[in-house]
């Protein structure tokens, strides 16, 4: 290139921005559906969220149970169905000392299968302590061993997501938080579960800006409450859009934060006999590309 030519495309290259048909490259979303609708059926929910048109997966620990001497098989059985690993559900981080040494090392062994499947992150979840108040110190714990589980899934090039969890140490919005700011951030990230969320009393939307800086992959669920024929605190989770999270206003601000990465839609299980967990699937679809979602 001459002088001529180099300021040309020098000077020319602002001017991009003022064309009526330059569009600035802009964050998105990518969906994916979890497998356990499918009560550990692997090979059946990686057939039929392929045939949906999702383009992403997240499989549980069956999948270890069935893959674990054979990762290769499993990426090969992904690849022929177009879909990316997105995470694999590697369990909880137990509060037991006596079961610390056990617990890091299942998670780094679960990472490894992940990488060598062709995954991309690992989900864990915490466990809340029973029988007594929580105190401080529970948070810098779990931070703790958050961080070395973390640290140790980087070394294999797996990043480390903690999912917020009903039941769990992090429940409510605050505890999330404590647990997060415990934690540290260059290894532990926020796998934000917007229907957990929810049904501990929080607002999802707000919780995407909030954590704009932490999120690796986002859970799409919708919740019901009451449960019919329940208490009024119950609950049960449902098709999206067939609930109260405000999904729509949860994928519009992951827009506004810039957010480019995975969202999972996950049921935990076929909200009644009429359904399968390929037609919850297909409710989840629509939903989505009606309302001008991309699968």
């Amino acid at each position: 290139m001459d002088r001529r030519q180099f300021l040309g495309a020098t000077l020319a290259s602002p001017l991009l921005l003022a064309l009526p048909n330059w569009r600035e490259p802009r964050a998105r979303t990518r969906f994916g559906y979890a497998a356990i609708t499918w009560g550990g059926n692997d090979p059946l929910a990686i057939d039929e969220i392929s045939a949906t048109g999702f383009r992403g997966i997240q499989l549980r620990a069956s999948a270890v149970t069935r893959w674990g001497e054979k990762p290769e098989e499993l990426k090969t059985l992904l690849a022929q169905r177009q879909l990316t690993f997105v995470a694999l559900s590697s369990g909880v981080v137990s509060f037991d000392p006596a079961k610390e040494a056990d617990t890091i090392a299942l998670h780094t062994a679960n990472a490894k299968f992940l990488r060598d499947a062709g995954g991309l992150y690992l989900q864990v979840v915490d466990e809340r302590p029973r029988g007594r108040v929580i105190e401080p110190d529970d948070y810098r714990r779990m931070g703790r061993l958050l961080t070395e589980i973390g640290r140790r899934t980087s070394d294999l090039g797996i990043p480390l997501g903690y999912h917020n969890h009903m039941g769990n140490l992090g429940q409510a919005p605050d505890e999330v938080a404590r647990v997060l700011d415990a934690a540290d951030a260059r290894y532990v990230k926020l796998e934000l579960d917007i229907a957990h969320y929810q049904a501990a009393g929080g607002d999802p939307v707000a919780a995407v800006t909030q954590h704009a800086g932490r999120l690796l992959f986002v859970h799409v669920k919708d919740l019901q409450r009451p449960r019919p024929g329940g208490a009024p605190n119950s609950y049960r989770f449902v098709e999206i859009g067939n609930g109260s999270v405000n999904v729509l206003g949860v994928l519009h601000a992951l827009a506004k934060v810039g957010f480019d990465g995975w969202a999972i839609v996950e049921l935990d299980e076929v909200t009644d006999a009429s359904k399968t967990p390929a037609s919850s699937a297909q409710i989840a679809k629509k939903f989505l590309e009606s309302n001008g979602f991309t699968l």
